[in-house]
């Protein structure tokens, strides 16, 4: 069996004098060798780091190409960012690779779109913002890069929930960026001794910094700054009697129009209201106190329902039959066990 082993070994030894480990065009080819997939995965002999220390391995996609084995990272490489491929097979000595990829000059082109809820008057138990950018951005620079001044222009302290796990979206161009929880419900520790990250009567800027870099590794075309002033807080669930829809003519392709009485969350508005059986697209208006529904083809006269997930939050968090933040003495009477509730409308005949 001794035997068996070091035969089995020896041409995996002399495979690794050859072997060399090269980056192409964003991913790490290793070449020189057969690729038998190991016991433990692709991710047990090969492994890629971003930067130097001890820091985890970098995230991302294995196949076999063309008899190499080929590591693509899950986030693009950053210009100036040095890299380490390691390489690691039974009876060898580790094959390392160490790139060091210049900054190149990249024409800045990325920008912040818009920042939601898009209107200037929040309430004291603001939730969260969500930063939409034009391109894809990098990740683990949000809690440098994004700060919240008070109207003395003094840096707010910690009014985020500074997560590792950054929120982004799966196109890595809108960021969800949560108030501390502990600072907004009554009776929590956080709150008490910190005190609010917002308080009412008082005016607010949000800044994101122009030196925080998109996917690419180039700059933001510009800083970006939001001011707004802050309201009381905003404890009531969200009410659908209280909407106005506005129901188009038979026969045409006008939107169906939903009014609210306050701004609702602007991403799920964007998913959260729909119409079965009828296709078309929507847009929220109005700094989010207005959803439009355009179908893709002409009204038929007759009755519809409007059908929304009852997870559908105001700016504070609060949804459709529950508060976000209950207090301990007061007793919700309505609660909707419900997943979603339904609106009825009509489509009347054309007139003209």
């Amino acid at each position: 069996m001794k035997i068996l082993t070091v035969l089995l070994l020896l041409p995996i030894w002399a495979a690794a004098e050859n072997i060399s480990i090269r980056l192409d065009n964003g991913a790490f080819r290793v070449t020189g060798w057969s690729p038998v997939s190991p016991q433990g995965g692709w991710g047990s002999v090969l492994k890629v780091y971003a930067g130097d220390g001890d820091v985890p391995p970098m995230l991302g996609s294995y196949s076999v190409e063309s008899g190499s084995l080929v590591f693509r990272p899950r986030f693009p490489l950053v210009g100036g960012v040095k890299t380490r491929a390691v390489f690691r097979i039974p009876g060898a000595a580790p094959v390392v690779g160490v790139f060091d990829s210049r900054k190149a000059e990249i024409a800045p082109s990325t920008r912040v779109q818009q920042v939601y809820p898009s209107t200037d008057h929040l309430p004291d138990n603001q939730l969260k913002f969500y930063l939409q950018f034009s391109a894809p951005m990098s990740r683990g620079e949000a809690w440098r890069r994004i700060h919240l001044l008070d109207q003395t222009g003094k840096p707010v302290e910690l009014p985020f929930l500074e997560v590792d796990q950054e929120l982004w979206d799966r196109d890595y161009k809108r960021l969800t960026v949560l108030f501390d929880p502990g600072r907004i419900k009554r009776g929590l520790l956080p709150l008490q001794e910190a005190g609010p990250a917002i308080e009412e009567g008082k005016h607010y800027t949000l800044v994101i910094d122009r030196d925080w870099l998109d996917s690419r590794g180039a700059p933001l075309q510009e800083g970006f700054r939001k001011a707004f002033e802050v309201g009381p807080p905003d404890r009531a669930p969200v009410d659908p009697e209280q909407w106005r829809l506005t129901a188009p003519k038979a026969g045409s392709r006008d939107a169906l129009v939903v009014d609210f009485p306050k701004p609702l969350d602007w991403a799920l508005l964007s998913r959260l209201l729909t119409i079965p059986g009828v296709r078309g697209t929507t847009s929220v208006d109005r700094n989010e106190t207005q959803w439009r529904f355009t179908p893709a083809q002409d009204w038929k006269a007759g009755e519809y329902q409007l059908e929304v997930d009852t997870s559908l939050e105001d700016l504070a968090g609060n949804r459709i039959g529950r508060p976000f933040d209950v207090d301990t003495f007061e007793r919700v009477s309505d609660r909707i066990s419900r997943q979603t509730v339904s609106l009825p409308f009509r489509i009347g005949p054309n007139q003209r």
